[in-house]
């Protein structure tokens, strides 16, 4: 397998935090996403490796082991189980302090036998593959109905079907898709993190939905119907006399839907805010004034 620097793919160095490797992936992933390349091969492969990348890097732990083995970091498990049991098969064969002329092997020669040579031990021991961890940006708006994503790991494409309501952070384990296992050993699995991103008027918690609603002066003092954007429709509400700034509403079922759970929606929450009128006419001012003296003689 031809080596492949990763930290140059992400145009960072060996020393970048975590910080500056999610930083970059996320600007690298963003020029060169599927969806704004339609038809780019090129960008379509750059991608792929830059997903490749972020796959490794952004996992300690896989960094780690890549920063020991290159492009064997997904056997290192398994070899530092090998070096571990040759050692303690060395420390038991010691005699007077001297080791058997059968223990000074070439280690590296082992670690060659071990991943491409014909060594015994290859044969014999399975090792299951490492697990791999993603990220995985969405739309709020996405994960309001369930879809169908395609995510290339490892240069493979895995079909997903994403339940709607997956909430921000959330991680989903798909069994069998991490690194594929040694010597016939079952794969690992494959560990997706979702970000929701929000650029709704929305707010949501849970499955609860939270919005701010501006309603007119005459109307919070008078009453009347007005009509409110739901997350997926409109509907008719009829706003109570003198409501006041701050007064929340529920609308049953009208909220975000809840993970697995088909059909069932939690509630959206409506606050009032009363906008208040500006530019008055000196008429206007007028007819307020004889408003404000009217309450201020009722209020005696």
């Amino acid at each position: 397998m031809e080596f492949i620097d990763y930290y140059k793919i992400l145009d960072v160095s060996k020393t970048a935090t975590p910080e500056e490797i999610k930083k970059s992936y996320r600007k690298l992933a963003r020029k060169y996403h599927p969806d704004l390349n339609p038809n780019n091969k090129a960008a379509e492969a750059k991608f792929k490796e830059i997903s490749e990348a972020n796959e490794v890097l952004s996992n300690p732990e896989n960094r780690k082991k890549y920063d020991l083995y290159g492009k064997d970091w997904e056997h290192a498990d398994a070899f530092e189980a090998q070096k571990q049991q040759q050692q303690e098969q060395q420390s038991r064969r010691r005699t007077g302090g001297q080791f058997r002329p059968e223990d000074t092997d070439d280690f590296s020669a082992y670690f060659e036998s071990m991943f491409g040579g014909n060594g015994r031990q290859n044969r014999q021991t399975r090792f299951r593959g490492q697990d791999i961890n993603a990220e995985l940006h969405l739309a709020l708006t996405e994960v309001y109905e369930t879809q169908k994503q395609e995510i290339t790991i490892n240069g493979k494409s895995i079909r997903l079907t994403i339940p709607a309501g997956v909430e921000n952070g959330q991680v989903i384990k798909i069994a069998g898709h991490g690194a594929p296992g040694v010597n016939g050993g079952p794969n690992g699995d494959l560990y997706i993190t979702f970000t929701i991103d929000n650029d709704t008027p929305f707010k949501r918690d849970g499955d609860h939905l939270y919005k701010k609603q501006e309603i007119d002066l005459y109307t919070a003092l008078l009453g009347g119907d007005i009509q409110v954007d739901t997350f997926d429709s409109k509907v008719k509400l009829k706003v109570a006399p003198e409501t006041q700034t701050g007064t929340t509403v529920k609308l049953k079922g009208k909220g975000f839907p809840v993970y697995k759970k088909e059909g069932n929606f939690g509630d959206l929450f409506i606050q009032y805010e009363v906008k208040l009128p500006t530019q008055l006419t000196e008429e206007e001012k007028a007819l307020l004034l004889q408003l404000k003296t009217i309450r201020t003689y009722e209020d005696k």
